[in-house]
């Protein structure tokens, strides 16, 4: 599906973990999940997944427990879910979720990341429509035909199921992210190398030469170094 799950996890994580951004921004995305419904997990499927996902990070419990009881206490910093779309380097296609308390700043944060790696930003719309929402569930220790046997005895509908490394990847609709962990738990596989809702382009390119490969990866790390930036999603293929 043109992604390396494991190589950009690791890479994502390497970066973030000297400045600890990561943490931050996970503790932004629980604190708004938890703020939403219950703070509560198991009556908040939203706040699951983030915790789900957290888990494969790493972040620390002390950060997760700050935000779910920020949330339930006197927490009233109000954050706006916003979408923006653009165009990097050889008609690479960007979307960037965001989650901001003063959408002042993130605008123009984020169309300066695009102007100065040479993209530019469209209008809502304009890059979406060639990505998929995608569950993105992958576990260790596991063949690819028990994984297959389990969904179909779980009765769980997925797109994909693919080998990566030491991990098998599960490729599923959104709706699938918890029906697809749980058939894994009753199968005793309760941590996961990856738990992801995602964007999944449709269609992926390759940067020509060094220089544009490098300009996209300006582009992407300025991206993520944004504070209000929570995920980059992008149609170029990566490299193993």
């Amino acid at each position: 599906m043109g992604r390396k799950w494991n190589n950009i996890k690791e890479k994502k994580a390497s970066k973030d973990a000297n400045t600890s951004r990561i943490y931050a921004k996970f503790g932004v995305e629980i604190y708004v999940a938890a703020k939403k419904g219950e703070p509560d997990p198991e009556s908040n499927r939203a706040l699951k997944v983030v915790l789900e996902r957290a888990k494969t990070y790493n972040v620390p419990k002390a950060i997760i427990d700050r935000a779910i009881d920020k949330a339930k206490g006197a927490g009233d910093e109000n954050y706006q879910e916003l979408r923006y779309e653009g165009f990097g380097p050889n008609g690479s296609m960007v979307i960037v979720d965001t989650l901001t308390n003063n959408v002042n700043r993130t605008a123009p944060a984020v169309r300066s990341a695009f102007n100065k790696a040479g993209g530019s930003m469209g209008v809502s719309g304009s890059v979406a429509y060639m990505f998929d929402a995608t569950a993105v569930i992958g576990v260790s220790g596991k063949s690819l035909d028990e994984v297959m046997e389990l969904m179909l005895e779980s009765d769980v509908d997925v797109r994909d199921i693919v080998e990566e490394d030491e991990s098998v990847i599960v490729y599923a609709e959104p709706d699938q992210f918890h029906a697809v962990q749980e058939a894994f738990k009753q199968a005793g596989i309760t941590e996961f190398d990856i738990a992801e809702l995602t964007m999944l382009a449709q269609n992926y390119v390759a940067m020509p030469s060094a220089e544009s490969e490098a300009q996209f990866e300006k582009l992407i790390d300025a991206l993520e170094d944004l504070e209000d930036v929570q995920q980059v999603y992008h149609n170029v293929e990566q490299e193993d």
